[in-house]
């Protein structure tokens, strides 16, 4: 696995001065309707995607159509850089990173242009996100029939470049088999429409004296040159997306569709601007075996009897995932249907017209598998919400199993390969002796119904030893993918991981057939190039490598579960769950669509800070805390995010650590006291309810406080929840409750502001037989201190908390409240 030297533009970008990126970034200004950012936090967030690999980007800019990409190509051209379209993030593989002029298509190239019911297609931008097509599609009863687990935040220009297929490509095929047609700009700024074209049409190409004219004629030439040796060295799979897409162009005559070079070209030929995608029928009903054993090879050999039956997805968890699943606050009961403790699980779907002919597909498969004693349980739905909970574990497979704390992680480096489903049983067998001869143990899961798996052996990247291993295992793992006659790449691309085995899978003679379709398209190495040919070496440019050195200050929280701050923030592995459009996470990103405001941006920014990318001065300066601003510390990324990142601890610290170093400002020490500042104010209700009306008193609290002078203040209450609880009359009778006590907390917005929930609540637990008591020596929960970062006085609140409380918890007396972000903080931030 010898390395490439750098391309060119990739060097150049490399190495330019701050001067020659300001002096670029001017040019992109100049004519751009888009907007180009050049700072290096801006950069530094587009470094990194989900795979191993970080390269800093030259600038990043945010096209607002096709005019913008020619712009930038012809900047990119007189500056000789490369160019990098980009749509969520999401590859494995190292292909959306690059020393590059990054487009970013995500946010203002993101609409669906066209949608053809009748015709049963649709017309989108290329950074449209797959499920919100399926949304709007779904109005007309059709679907796009690509579904990866990262559907949710995932671009359709992404999947293009990746050839991406999902769960269900048994029946819908790869997006090879689903694009109509593409726009796009080539490398030299001209825009090109590849689609299916025969006769007259074709022959214009073909003459044309333009580069596109010299793509098609070359593209002809070197098919029909390889036909033989394409014929010999490309495996006879469907889920094969290594490579480019020369087995599509080896006949002499007949129609040329370019479009099928393009998509699986991880952005190196051309930049698509626009897709006309095939829609499918919806489904009418649906429904899922989880079928559960005791080894994986089990289950491989059931996935061989399991396609004998009209199935339109098999899809494999192991027990790595079954168990993190279980460990996991947000996931645990999504793997309340599972029996036991499986080696594996297949979800196995049928379609059909009717519910009845639904379960009678299931039934016939429970009966065959039955007979043929494979597996231990089974269980059958046909109820959508309980499909979609296991769907759900399957999407979450890889954050789930990225979730084990410390620097050993299942990491993605070989998590791609194909067979032919039939040779699954021993492909597995041979890969386990593989990962256990290096001492080590794999995740495994996948779309077990084409044969290819994304399988996981668990390593650490950090260590030279680590590195080695890793290695050694790829080696190993690409001889046996090539024995098998297999794929690389069954899904998630080439870019470095494996396009530093291309040569390996498909021989010299083709690799060079590669480079000559590159230099088709692209003669000056502009467009992403060193990803699946002349890549760099596999252990370049690691994100978490041998040579990373954390910083761990002291902290106020305890990190000793995450293994530190530093490794806190490495848990996030890139994967973008984040970056979806439903669910709590991250509610700022759905908002700005912004990826300094998702989790991950925030975790990257945290990271590079710590492992002094960025000065560790940086962790406590204003362009990190500007970062961190709009987090809103809801938690939703502690149950939601499979891999744990809990973002809202992070900023709890990282804000700390600032007023340690900088001082804390009035506006957080105002913020924080609000339960002192409320029970001060409260005698005197009336009078300051009128002065909160005021513009000079609103004024006041918008320059002190930060307050907008339109938002509305909540009014103070007449009296008082405690002095309303000492002067109210007693339980009806007078006798003793006949549950016993329970005590409530109440918080400083239920004392002064909204005492009527807090009355509320004692009156319904006393219906319940409860004696209510508050208890003397509470204070406020300390969750405004915390939220701005005084953890000191959080920690001093809490003990006299703890203090008053622990008797009656020690006598098992409930202590409940009526402000949920009271009681976590007692559970979470407390211990």
């Amino acid at each position: 696995m010898n390395a490439a030297p750098l391309a060119p533009t990739v060097q150049r970008a490399r190495d330019l001065s701050e001067a020659d990126r300001a002096a670029i970034l001017e040019d992109l200004r100049r004519g751009l309707r888009g907007e180009a950012r050049g700072d290096r936090y801006n950069r530094l967030l587009y470094a990194t995607d989900a795979s191993l690999y970080q390269m800093e980007p030259v600038c990043v800019v945010f096209p607002a159509g096709p005019e913008d990409v020619q712009h930038v190509l012809r900047v990119a051209r007189e500056a000789r850089v490369p160019v990098l379209p980009r749509g969520g993030g999401t590859g494995l593989s190292g292909q959306t990173v690059n020393h590059a002029i990054v487009l970013d298509f995500s946010r203002d190239m993101a609409s669906l242009l066209e949608l053809n019911v009748e015709e049963g297609w649709a017309r989108v931008q290329p950074g449209i996100v797959l499920s919100e097509l399926n949304r709007l599609a779904a109005r007309h009863n059709l679907l796009y029939g690509i579904d990866p687990s990262t559907a949710n935040r995932a671009t359709i220009g992404g999947g293009v470049g990746n050839n991406s297929c999902g769960a269900h490509s048994i029946v819908y095929g790869k997006t090879i088999d689903n694009v109509l047609s593409v726009e796009t700009v080539l490398s030299d700024a001209t825009r090109a429409v590849f689609e299916r074209l025969d006769g007259p049409a074709l022959e214009a190409k073909l003459r044309a004296q333009s580069l596109e004219g010299h793509v098609y004629r070359e593209l002809r030439r070197i098919g029909v040159e390889q036909h033989k040796e394409i014929a010999r060295r490309f495996p006879k799979i469907m889920r094969r997306v290594s490579g480019y897409n020369l087995d599509d162009f080896v006949n002499d005559s007949g129609p040329m569709d370019v479009a099928r070079m393009v998509v699986g070209s991880e952005g190196t030929l051309a930049v698509v601007t626009e897709a006309k995608l095939r829609l499918h029928p919806l489904p009418k009903v649906k429904g899922i075996a989880a079928v559960h054993f005791r080894t994986l090879v089990e289950a491989a050999e059931a996935t061989v009897a399991g396609l004998e039956h009209p199935v339109s997805a098999i899809e494999l968890v192991d027990d790595v995932i079954v168990s993190r699943c279980r460990a996991s606050v947000g996931f645990k009961r999504l793997a309340a249907f599972v029996q036991g403790d499986p080696g594996g699980i297949l979800f196995i779907e049928f379609a059909g017209d009717s519910e009845a002919e639904v379960v009678a597909k299931l039934e016939a498969l429970d009966a065959d598998l039955k007979r043929r004693g494979l597996g231990y349980a089974t269980v059958t739905t046909t109820d959508a919400a309980a499909q979609r909970d296991m769907w759900r574990m399957r999407e979450a497979g890889l954050g789930l199993i990225m979730s084990v704390r410390g620097d050993a992680k299942p990491v993605g480096f070989v998590e791609d390969t194909a067979v032919a489903p039939e040779k699954l049983p021993e492909f597995i067998k041979r890969f386990q002796e593989i990962v256990s001869g290096h001492g080590t143990t794999a995740a495994y899961y996948g779309h077990a119904s084409v044969g290819c798996l994304h399988i996981r052996p668990m390593v650490n990247s950090k260590t030279r030893e680590g590195l080695r291993q890793m290695e050694q295992i790829a080696t190993e793992v690409a001889d046996l993918v090539l024995e098998f006659g297999g794929s690389l790449s069954g899904e998630h691309g080439d870019g470095i991981v494996r396009g530093v085995f291309t040569e390996r899978m498909f021989g010299p003679t083709l690799t060079n057939a590669f480079r000559e379709v590159k230099r088709a398209f692209d003669p000056e190495g502009l467009l992403n190039p060193g990803k699946i040919i002349d890549t760099p070496a596999f252990g370049d440019n690691l994100r978490l490598g041998p040579e990373t050195r954390n910083w761990e200050p002291p902290t106020f929280l305890d990190f000793s579960y995450e293994g530190g701050i530093a490794r806190a923030a490495e848990q996030c592995n890139g994967q973008g769950a984040c970056r979806k459009f439903e669910g709590g996470m991250c509610p700022s990103f759905m908002v700005t669509r912004e990826e300094e405001h998702s989790t991950r941006g925030r975790a990257n920014l945290l990271r590079y800070a710590f492992a002094g990318t960025l000065p560790h001065a940086e962790l406590t300066g204003d362009r990190l805390f500007e970062a961190l601003d709009l987090c809103v510390e809801c938690k939703a990324c502690k149950s939601e995010c499979p891999s744990g990142v809990d973002m809202a601890k992070l900023k709890y610290e990282v804000l700390a650590q600032r007023n340690l170093a900088r001082g804390v400002p009035l506006r957080a020490r105002l913020f924080a006291h609000i339960s002192t500042l409320a029970r001060l104010t409260a005698p005197f209700a009336p009078v300051a309810n009128l002065a909160a009306r005021q513009g000079a008193v609103r004024a006041l609290l918008a320059r002190l406080g930060g307050i907008h002078a339109e938002r509305p203040l909540p009014a103070f209450a007449a009296q008082t929840f405690p002095r309303w609880f000492r002067s109210r009359r007693r339980r009806p009778g007078g006798g003793a409750p006949v549950r016993g006590e329970a005590v409530l907390f109440h918080d400083t917005f239920t004392d002064y502001f909204h005492p009527e929930v807090g009355q509320a609540a004692v009156r319904l637990l006393e219906a319940l037989g409860y004696g209510v008591v508050l208890v003397s020596g509470v204070v406020c929960c300390g969750r405004p201190a915390v939220s701005k970062g005084l953890l000191s006085t959080a920690k001093r609140w809490a003990r006299k908390n703890v203090e008053a409380l622990l008797p009656y918890a020690r006598r098992g007396v409930p202590i409940v409240g009526t402000e949920p972000s009271c009681l976590l903080t007692f559970r979470d931030e407390y211990p």
